[in-house]
């Protein structure tokens, strides 16, 4: 299952290393040289997971990851950082700015995937539950996988878990504070902005199948999911 994320670096080598192995890992890849472009992006598109490089030009790596997770609407995305500082006290400084992971310069691609699997895998329902199946679509935790007529669905893991939701709950109304709660957590406190962005993300996945018309935005109140919907 790919995920959206942002790479914040400004080395080209770099930067082409990083997207060359994470595009052929399934992944969509967005690629910025610095922290202000960084911000824009993530606020328009709010990204699974967010590579960011330490010692960018202008504002720094630890500063931007401080920077997102002041923020409501970012603060809850995924931060691995990227840097040639091995020094204990530089780890922790990158931890308590706000960072998941930290990984140091050079690293293996390999290396680097494992480790954006393992901070995404944080994120992703449990694979605990036997698949659901709503009009030929097909959902199924234990391989992540969404599929229709034998064809996979390229979702990231917030939009994974919020299908999983809504073919686990059909045909209710939910507002948007109800899926911040169910699909988030009961501890998140981002704005309501980001399930609008996630539901246009997921319909935009499902389109190409026709399911998309299966959530329907109810005025004044939320979303629903019905298999109904024509």
């Amino acid at each position: 299952m790919g995920a959206q994320i942002l790479v914040v670096e400004d080395d080209p080598g770099i930067q082409e290393l990083i997207a060359v192995n994470l595009s052929h890992a399934g992944h969509c890849v967005q690629i910025t040289a610095d922290a202000e472009a960084a911000q824009s992006l993530t606020r328009e598109t709010l990204p699974d997971l967010i590579l960011i490089d330490w010692m960018l030009p202008g504002m720094s790596g630890i500063e931007l990851t401080r920077q997102l997770r002041s923020d409501p609407l970012t603060r809850e995305v995924s931060i691995i950082l990227l840097t040639a500082r091995t020094d204990e006290r530089d780890k922790i400084t990158g931890f308590e700015a706000g960072a998941d992971d930290y990984v140091t310069k050079p690293f293996s691609p390999r290396v680097l995937l494992a480790r954006i699997s393992a901070v995404l895998r944080r994120r992703v329902p449990q694979a605990t539950q036997s698949y659901v199946e709503v009009r030929g679509l097909r959902l199924d935790p234990a391989s992540q996988r969404v599929t229709f007529a034998g064809a996979n669905l390229a979702l990231g893991p917030t939009e994974f878990r919020l299908l999983h939701f809504f073919m686990t709950h059909p045909d209710r109304v939910y507002s948007r504070e109800q899926l911040l709660s169910q699909v988030w957590g009961g501890n998140y406190s981002g704005e309501e902005r980001t399930v609008d962005v996630h539901i246009r993300r997921l319909r935009a996945a499902m389109e190409s199948s026709g399911h998309d018309v299966l959530i329907q935005t109810i005025r004044g109140c939320g979303y629903s999911f019905s298999a109904n919907a024509q």
